[in-house]
Parts: structure tokens; sequence; C-alpha cells
């Protein structure tokens, strides 16, 4: 072996450096390939798929948004709906007490034609008894009843003193002796107060 030799075969043992080689060639690209990519960005993603996640997050935010505004929108409509409803009630009950109010005055004619009539035999007066019965019938399916009065102490948010007369015994004072004119209330609510006279000391 010659020295020359024994120089090439030095120089050949030698460690020789790691070329890493990337090939960068789409149609070259494999499954491998796509994660050399990723490391080479960081581990990011890539960038279409950050974008579509982004656009898909904004989307459901403003979904979610509309349907906060739908909730809302449908709490108040259903609000809405009950105070309506209750307004119209009250707007019905309202005409019902007036118009019953109005109807007060019939059976006040009534009990009028009845009193001044001193036959109450006579078919006529007993027509109009009839009717006058049928007609308190009606009223109280209503809910409607007359005020007591007579022998009860006066109360002023049921009773209206039109005038006085003296009692002899002094537990009539401060009693309604007389009525005038009928009152009469729709369950705890008062149509009208009856008209009365109360006794006051002689």
């Amino acid at each position: 072996m010659s020295e020359h030799d024994d120089l090439n075969e030095g120089v050949s043992g030698q460690d020789e450096p790691q070329v890493r080689v990337v090939d960068r060639r789409w149609w070259a690209k494999g499954d491998g390939a796509e994660v050399s990519d990723r490391e080479e960005r960081g581990g990011r993603k890539p960038t279409y798929v950050e974008e579509l996640e982004q656009r898909l997050a904004d989307t459901t935010s403003q979904l979610q948004t509309y349907l906060n505004e739908h909730r809302r929108a449908l709490e108040d409509l259903e609000q809405a709906k009950v105070r309506i409803r209750r307004e119209a009630s009250r707007e019905v009950d309202r005409h019902k007490r007036a118009l019953l109010t109005e109807l007060l005055d019939v059976i006040d004619n009534l009990d009028r034609a009845i009193a001044s009539d001193r036959d109450r035999s006579s078919p006529l007066s007993r027509g109009v008894e009839l009717v006058r019965s049928q007609f308190l019938g009606k009223l109280e399916a209503l809910g409607v009843s007359r005020v007591e009065a007579v022998g009860q102490p006066f109360d002023a948010n049921r009773h209206e003193a039109i005038s006085t007369e003296p009692v002899s015994d002094p537990s009539q004072e401060g009693i309604v002796t007389r009525v005038v004119k009928e009152g009469y209330a729709m369950g705890d609510e008062l149509l009208r107060p009856a008209a009365v006279i109360v006794g006051t000391p002689a």
C-alpha cells in the first residue's frame, strides 16, 4: 500500500456532516411532509382552518345574540298579552257595573209602582211584583245583591243618610230605621249606597 492510499483512507474514515433535504414540491408532499410543514410553522393549524374556525365562532356568537333577542321579544309579547287581557277584563267589568247601575233605576220604579198600589191583590199589582222578582233574580245571578240596611248600624261606606228621625229607645241611636232607596252591591264592590233614615235621640 502506498503513502497516497493511506492518505485517502484517512480522509474517507472521518465523520461526514449530515445534510437535511426538504422537498418543497407540493406534488411530492405526503403525510410526512404535512407534519414537517406543521413543525416548521411551530405546530399551528393551516391559515384557512384558523379562518374557518374564527368565522364559525363569530357566526355562533351572532346566532346566540339573535336567540337571546328572540327570547326577550317572546317574553315581552307574553307580558303584553297578559297586560292586555287584564286591562280588557277590567274594562268589561267597568262597563258591566255601569250597565247594572243603570238597571237599578228600573227596580226603583217597580218598587214605587208596588208601593203606590193600595190594592195588592189586583192582577196588575201581582204582575208588577212578578216582574220585580224575576228582575231581582236575574241581578242575583249576575252577583248583585241588596245592601243590608234596616236595623243595621249606619255605615257611611254602604249607607247614605238623607235624613234622621227621633227614637225613644237609646239603643236605636245611630241605627238605620228606614230605607228610602235600596242599595246594591256586586260581590264586595258597592254599586250604589242605600239611601236611609237614621235614628237620633228624641
